[in-house]
């Protein structure tokens, strides 16, 4: 496998028009001319297959929530009288049984939790339930074991120097607005640099303008290149300057699926910034799908979110530099993160106490790590990342072949191409839908994708669209999920373009009720 960290993206339309759709073969329509005929007019995709498609089938039996039935009307939770409760309740009943089959696609706001993760929950909190680190007993002495081994485990995860490395956060939002606030704000001045991108999710934006306006720096961005839809770095060259004391970047776009190239792009920056610059990764798209060693990568921080990778929410962290992390201020005062406190003043635990105040997300941190016990152990990182470069290549192909619609981000060129450069995510718009009404009729056949701007309303306005439609996969998703997605899709645009005309096109730049 190539090393994910070096990935580039292929020169090409950054809004890719979908090209002719093949028209729909029956499986009971079969030639009786020679094998040659049959395969010219049998579509590519009937044929593909996934290489490691047989084990993968075995891990979705451990996501029980994807034998869910879904879809059907719903019922007004407002209403208090006891007859439409259980009118609403008999109506769920009888969904859950007729309802359709879950086709998740969302898994880049979430992902699911298999058994290996639900059993440690119930098990921390019904057979070790305490509080963590300084309890005496065998309760506490348990829950801090099993706490502390959730941080082992993700030291490991991204080759950490040392496991005092990672910090436990809420997850990737708290962790950059800890390095914003502790690290940027005690450092930076009026004349420094903050450099983001156009491509970031609001969590990587709005901290850094907040620390521009509290510190006097200035904030540049990296604009996105809409011929080409990767990190723009000929731009990135002329931004950085030897004022540039901070960077941060995604390593995989939320919405594009772009894999940046982050070796070049810190090579770039280690090369024309301060020698005092500081580099932060997003991780929140990269950690859960593929390898990542920070030791390699060469940032000084990097956040990752617990929810994402198959663990609880409300739990994520921070990984930093040692010797950085101990020469940062706390990020909130408190019990656990003291080293002694007179009422004269308080000094400071090291890293990572310094950074965790107050009674921690034991449960959730337990969570996590049974979720990298999960990934690492029982499947394999490697795996992971070969599994999701195929899943990746169909669906981005796939969808750039129903007519009707605009893929945002990288155009496959080949199969190669498309398992290197990419996630398994793509964005979309539709020339006759809403995203929203999109993402609505979807969910009616039990298809479950995001519809909106994700959290990235500056990349949508860069190209041209206040919010797309987006398919994300993971583990538990298979070739099927794909295939019934496109049918129900093409179903959809079918139903919209026949009413197209019968009641006038709408103004609905404005209706973006999901985000």
């Amino acid at each position: 496998l190539p090393s994910h960290n070096g990935l580039g993206v292929q020169s090409s339309s950054l809004l890719c028009m979908s090209a002719e759709v093949v028209p729909p073969t029956s499986d009971t329509q079969t030639s009786n001319n020679d094998d040659d005929d049959d395969e010219e007019k049998q579509p590519w995709w009937k044929e593909y297959k996934f290489k490691d498609a047989e084990f993968f089938e075995k891990v979705r039996q451990d996501f029980p929530i994807l034998s869910v039935k879904v879809g059907g009307g719903q019922h007004d939770e407002n209403n208090d009288s006891a007859a439409t409760k259980k009118e609403a309740a008999a109506a769920e009943e009888e969904e859950a049984e007729e309802g359709k089959p879950l086709i998740y696609l969302d898994s880049a706001a979430t992902s699911h939790k298999p058994l290996y993760v639900t059993n440690a929950l119930t098990s921390y909190y019904n057979s070790i339930n305490s509080n963590v680190h300084r309890g005496a007993h065998a309760l506490s002495r348990a829950a801090t074991s099993k706490y502390e081994k959730a941080r082992d485990g993700i030291a490991h995860l991204v080759n950490a120097n040392s496991r005092n490395e990672i910090v436990f956060t809420s997850g990737a939002t708290e962790s950059i607005n800890l390095v914003a606030s502790t690290y940027a704000r005690s450092n930076l001045k009026k004349g420094d640099e903050i450099i983001i991108t156009e491509m970031e999710h609001h969590s990587n934006i709005v901290p850094w303008q907040i620390v521009a306006q509290q510190t006097g720096a200035t904030l540049k961005f990296v604009p996105l290149d809409i011929e080409h839809p990767e990190f723009d770095i000929k731009t990135l060259e002329e931004l950085v300057t030897p004022n540039t004391k901070m960077v941060s970047f995604q390593h995989v776009s939320n919405v594009l699926g772009t894999i940046n190239p982050v070796h070049d792009i810190v090579s770039l920056i280690r090369s024309k910034a301060s020698p005092d610059c500081k580099i932060l990764l997003d991780a929140c798209q990269s950690v859960p799908h593929m390898p990542v060693n920070v030791q390699e990568l060469g940032v000084d921080f990097l956040a990752a979110s617990g929810h994402k990778m198959c663990g609880p929410t409300g739990i994520g962290f921070l990984w930093g530099k040692e010797d950085l992390l101990n020469d940062m201020p706390p990020y909130m005062g408190g019990g656990e993160m003291i080293d002694d406190v007179e009422m004269s003043g308080s000094s400071y635990a090291p890293s990572p106490a310094r950074f965790e105040a107050g009674t921690p997300a034991i449960a959730q941190a337990i969570g996590l790590g049974a979720a990298i016990e999960y990934l690492v152990e029982q499947i394999g990182m490697e795996r992971i990342y070969a599994y999701e470069k195929e899943m990746a290549y169909y669906l981005r192909r796939r969808l750039s072949e129903v007519e009707g619609v605009t893929v945002l981000g990288p155009k496959i060129l080949s199969e190669e191409d498309g398992a290197t450069t990419t996630a398994a995510l793509v964005s979309f718009v539709c020339d006759k839908v809403h995203a929203s009404d999109l993402s609505t009729f979807l969910d009616m056949e039990g298809v479950a994708v995001r519809a909106g701007h994700h959290c990235c309303q500056p990349l949508h306005k860069a190209v041209g669209v206040s919010h797309s439609a987006r398919a994300s996969l993971y583990i538990y998703n298979n070739k099927e999920d794909i295939d019934e997605f496109i049918r129900h899709l093409e179903d959809t645009l079918s139903f919209f373009g026949s009413l197209e005309g019968e009641n006038g096109e709408e103004d609905d730049e404005e209706f973006v009720p999901f985000i």
